[in-house]
């Protein structure tokens, strides 16, 4: 796996995680900190009248309430195509994939996922974490186009853990940590175009196809799903007027990703990439 355009701008940090393989322990693995690029809160545009809401780097499915102490996520990792979005040396092009707390309605973001990348024309896939507005952290667990994920964050006596299990392969990661001033008052489930340009701007989207999200794609049960102290554990759907259909659109109005329609049993989606 390529690792030099995660790396262009910034330095690295080696962190300590739970690894296993094939349920036995294996090594520990590291996580690697990448500046400056951040996965942060949704740069919302507009609510549409069709009531979708648009943004400048998310796109998928998000819900609100208060106290959210746990979301569930599923997905397939997507094969990128760098023939579409090549990047280059000094601007790869990103795409994101992720479940989180927060970020929608607060200025916090706790949350875990994979990547599919171009630097240039090589497709480069990973795994990372992050406690926005904390670094990023590349996690050393190694990801395949077609892989199925499956990912948690929850919250519990004032800590978050992030979780990753990649299905195909077996090797799982978990991190625990604090996030001041989170609000837990949403939970998400993203594809994104990550921050930061050395301007501060969104980067180039690569084409990732299209990615599916929750059990009806990835046939992992329970997915996509959250929990507040006053709500069980239940898919998008239980969460009425509460969910947002969220699509990506620059800074220009450039559709870049589209979101579909929630599945009949309010669990799954997908969302198709449009342009860079």
């Amino acid at each position: 796996m390529k690792h030099s355009a995660r790396i262009l701008f910034g330095t690295t940090v080696v962190l300590a995680a739970v690894f296993a393989t094939g349920g036995s322990t294996a090594a520990q693995p590291h996580a690697t900190r990448v500046l400056p690029r951040r996965h942060g809160p949704a740069k919302i545009h507009r609510r549409r009248p069709d009531n979708t809401v648009e943004t400048e780097n998310w796109s998928g499915y998000a819900v609100t309430g208060s106290s959210f102490t746990d979301a569930k996520g599923s997905w397939v990792v997507p094969t990128v195509n760098c023939s579409v979005t090549p990047g280059s040396r000094t601007s790869p092009t990103y795409s994101s994939f992720w479940v989180g707390l927060d970020g929608y309605s607060s200025n916090t973001v706790e949350q875990i996922g994979t990547d599919s990348d171009c630097d240039r024309s090589t497709p480069t896939y990973y795994a990372w974490y992050e406690f926005y507005p904390a670094d990023s952290f590349e996690i050393n667990l190694a990801v395949s186009p077609g892989d199925k994920m499956s990912a948690e964050v929850s919250y519990s006596g004032k800590e978050f853990t992030v979780t990753l299990t990649d299905l195909t392969t077996g090797a799982t990661f978990s991190k625990t940590g604090t996030v001041q001033k989170a609000k837990r008052t949403s939970a998400e489930w993203i594809a994104e175009a990550p921050c930061c340009t050395r301007g501060g701007g969104i980067l180039p989207l690569s084409d990732f196809g299209t990615v599916g999200f929750g059990q009806n794609n990835s046939s992992v049960s329970n997915t996509n799903y959250a929990e507040t102290s006053s709500i069980p554990l239940g898919p998008i759907s239980v969460f009425g007027t509460a969910v947002d259909q969220i699509d990506m659109e620059s800074s220009s109005g450039v559709p870049e990703a589209n979101t579909a329609s929630l599945s009949a049993d309010g669990t799954s989606c997908g969302v198709a990439w449009a342009s860079e």
